[in-house]
């Protein structure tokens, strides 16, 4: 098990990024969270199979091209315990 923190930039907020996100990363298995940073990027904390974060940015950036700019994203060992993938405000 790993974690990924995740930012998105680009057009990424008010078009049901952070929804798409939480379903896809539910629908994987993944726990963690997603948010909106002031700074208009979208910041994702997943935990889980590496294959299936990385199967994640994938479905992401095949839905939402043209709308990301930019992607950063750091693998670390995995630390804390999420119950699910919620949308954090």
């Amino acid at each position: 098990m790993i974690r990924a923190h995740i930012f998105y930039s680009g057009r990424v907020q008010g078009v049901g990024f952070r929804f798409t996100v939480q379903r896809t990363a539910a629908d994987l298995g993944l726990r963690g969270w997603v948010k909106n940073l002031p700074d208009g990027r979208v910041e994702i904390l997943a935990q889980g199979d590496r294959e299936k974060i990385i199967r994640l940015c994938q479905a992401l950036e095949q839905h939402f091209q043209g709308y990301i700019k930019d992607k950063n994203i750091d693998f670390v060992p995995a630390q804390g315990n999420y119950p699910d993938f919620d949308i954090a405000f």
